[in-house]
């Protein structure tokens, strides 16, 4: 999936870039997709902190065990996903460059290793941890698509291309409203 598109207004030689991933940071959109993260970051943190103590201590031995190792595994999964979202948020509000943002970005993993479903034991464990567990792989699935089609490694602009702002904002503007623009 490309990041990016070319539109051109009609002029010879006009012709503007349109970036998915400015265009999705700016939207409604992403501001939905990071509060939904921090909101499952913070559902998940009360209840490990509170119900989810009480509903370890009524668990067998092995099941225990199993509840530590998932819950850690949830942790560890919320925190990139959250760092990822705050990343994006930090570039779209200009707090770091995109050279800045492809260099945090390489530390934050978003792995979908540990997909619990065939874990022996997993159906034991307390309703609302698997719940979490399944909406977790749901926020990252959703991140590792966008993160795919908003790859931050784009190419800059080559300096012999020659940037005409006005061509940039009709190629913007046809692009968002799909009407030619004269």
């Amino acid at each position: 999936m490309k990041n990016e598109s070319r539109v051109e207004d009609g002029s010879p030689g006009c012709s503007a870039t349109i970036s998915f991933g400015e265009r999705f940071q700016s939207s409604e959109q992403f501001n939905l997709i990071f509060k939904e993260g921090m909101a499952l970051v913070e559902r998940t943190a009360n209840y490990l902190d509170g119900p989810g103590r009480r509903d370890a201590k009524d668990l067998a031995p092995a099941t225990t065990v199993l509840y530590a190792t998932e819950s850690m595994r949830l942790t560890t999964r919320l925190l990139d996903i959250a760092s990822w979202l705050l990343i994006r948020r930090a570039l779209k509000q200009g707090e770091i460059t995109a050279n800045e943002a492809r260099a945090k970005r390489q530390s934050v993993k978003l792995q979908t290793l540990g997909r619990p479903a065939h874990t022996k034991g997993f159906d034991d464990l307390p309703l609302k941890l698997r719940a979490l567990i399944a909406e977790s792989f749901e926020m990252l699935d959703r991140v590792l698509m966008l993160d795919r089609a908003m790859t931050l490694n784009a190419a800059p602009a080559t300096p012999s291309e020659p940037v005409n702002p006005v061509g940039a904002q009709l190629g913007a503007l046809h692009a968002a409203f799909g009407q030619k623009t004269s």
